[in-house]
C-alpha cells in the first residue's frame, strides 16, 4: 500500500485524484477506510469497484485478499491511466480496469451477473447505485456502500421492498470520523 499512496502523491500533482494531499490523512481518509470493510468483503471471489478514482477501496483490499479477482471501473480516462500504472507498479494479477461510465456497464455482457460484490464509496444516492449495481450481481451478491453517519436517511421504503439490507457504523481512527458501511442484499422476491 505504501507504493499506492507514493504513486497516488506523485501523480496527484499532475492530474486531480484525490483533494486529499496531506498524507496522514491520505492514509486515514482512503487507505483506513477502504480497509475497514476487509472482514465484510475477504470471502468474496469477484469484486467490481464503481467510480474507483485513485483506486478506493478496491485496490487496498485487492492488496489484502490476493486470491480476489477485483474489475475497478473509473469514466476518467486519466484515472484509470493511473490505475493501470499502480497495478504494473505492483505487478499485481487477478485485477483490471475497466474505463467507462458505470451506467454503460450494463451493455457488456461479460459483467452482467458476473460479480459477487459491488463496491463504491461516495459514488452515488443508494437508489442510484442499487440500481446500476443490481444487475451486475450474481443471485447471492451484495453491494457495498461506504457512506458517511447519515446513510440511514438515504434508505427509502422502495429499497427496503427490494433488498435485505444492513448498517454497520464504524470510526477511523485518529480524526474520529464516522462512517457507516450499508449492505444490501436482493430480496428473493424482487429478483
Amino acid at each position: 500500500m505504501a507504493c499506492h499512496a507514493e504513486q497516488l502523491e506523485k501523480w496527484n500533482k499532475k492530474i486531480n485524484l484525490t483533494a486529499i494531499t496531506d498524507p496522514g490523512a491520505m492514509a486515514q481518509k482512503h487507505f483506513l477506510d477502504a480497509i475497514a470493510i476487509q472482514t465484510f468483503v475477504h470471502q468474496k471471489k469477484t469484486v467490481l469497484d464503481m467510480g474507483s478514482g485513485g483506486g478506493f477501496p478496491g485496490l487496498p483490499l485487492k492488496l489484502l485478499n490476493p486470491d480476489m479477482h477485483m474489475v475497478l471501473v473509473d469514466a476518467s480516462r486519466k484515472k484509470v491511466h493511473f490505475l493501470k500504472h499502480v497495478i504494473r507498479t505492483l505487478g499485481i494479477g487477478g485485477i483490471e480496469v475497466i474505463h467507462t461510465r458505470v451506467e454503460d456497464l450494463h451493455r457488456n455482457p461479460d459483467v452482467i451477473a458476473r460479480f459477487d460484490a459491488v463496491l463504491a464509496r461516495g459514488f452515488a444516492a443508494l437508489d442510484i447505485l442499487a440500481r446500476l449495481a443490481g444487475p451486475l450481481l450474481q443471485p447471492k451478491g451484495t453491494i457495498y456502500a461506504l457512506k458517511g453517519p447519515n446513510a440511514a436517511e438515504e434508505i427509502s421504503l422502495d429499497l427496503k421492498t427490494q433488498f435485505a439490507m444492513q448498517c454497520d457504523y464504524y470510526t477511523l481512527p485518529f480524526e474520529g470520523a464516522n462512517r457507516c458501511l450499508v449492505r444490501l442484499e436482493p430480496n428473493k422476491k424482487s429478483s
